[in-house]
């Protein structure tokens, strides 16, 4: 089993090394095996009142705002327009991230509490989730694509050193290092998926 500090390495340098832009990112995700980890789609950082939260976000949870609800339906769109293959969904079970799933129209999504906030918004994240995320990133799939949605505290636990940090819906596409580990090959902002071909 590796220690924590052998899996920070796998991970220090492989975060630069993006390889990937503009279409290209859609030829190489079409043939699969590759994990996209993606922060849900934007959201107030603030929960809503009782006037103005979704009738089924019983727990009062943060929910999306307007353009987190758009742009995750035009991302959705995008990547079936793309035909671009999504195998296994985990999704953060909190509200904003399911929403996201939902609007998007990703079948079958997987609730994961690796993935979660617990309960602390952007405060949450735990070392064994992020531990979890490494590991996660690690196992590619064959002819599709893993998607991870989650929140940025656990994507800055499990890469700290990654930079600049994800904006709301950003993906950050991983693909194998050749070493057992994974390298970060591409990010894309959300509203970018429409653009492509």
């Amino acid at each position: 089993m590796l220690s924590r500090t052998c899996l920070l390495a796998l991970f220090t340098l492989p975060l630069y090394a993006q390889s990937l832009s503009g279409d290209a990112v859609v030829k190489a995700l079409r043939q699969g095996g590759y994990v996209i980890v993606m922060r849900h789609a934007s959201s107030p950082r603030e929960v809503p009142d009782k006037l103005t939260a979704n009738p089924d976000n019983t727990s009062d949870e943060r929910q999306l705002d307007a353009d987190g609800r758009a742009s995750a339906i035009a991302m959705g769109k995008a990547l079936r327009r793309l035909k671009i293959p999504l195998g296994e969904v985990f999704t953060s079970p909190t509200y904003r991230a399911l929403e996201t799933v939902r609007l998007a129209q990703f079948r079958n999504p997987r609730p994961q509490a690796e993935l979660g906030d617990n309960g602390q918004s952007m405060q949450g994240g735990t070392e064994a989730q992020a531990a979890w995320l490494r590991k996660k990133v690690t196992q590619f799939p064959s002819g599709t694509n893993t998607l991870l949605i989650t929140h940025v505290p656990n994507i800055r636990g499990a890469f700290p050193q990654l930079e600049p940090t994800p904006e709301d819906g950003e993906s950050l596409v991983y693909g194998p290092d050749g070493k057992g580990g994974a390298t970060l090959v591409a990010r894309v902002k959300i509203e970018d998926w429409t653009k492509m071909r």
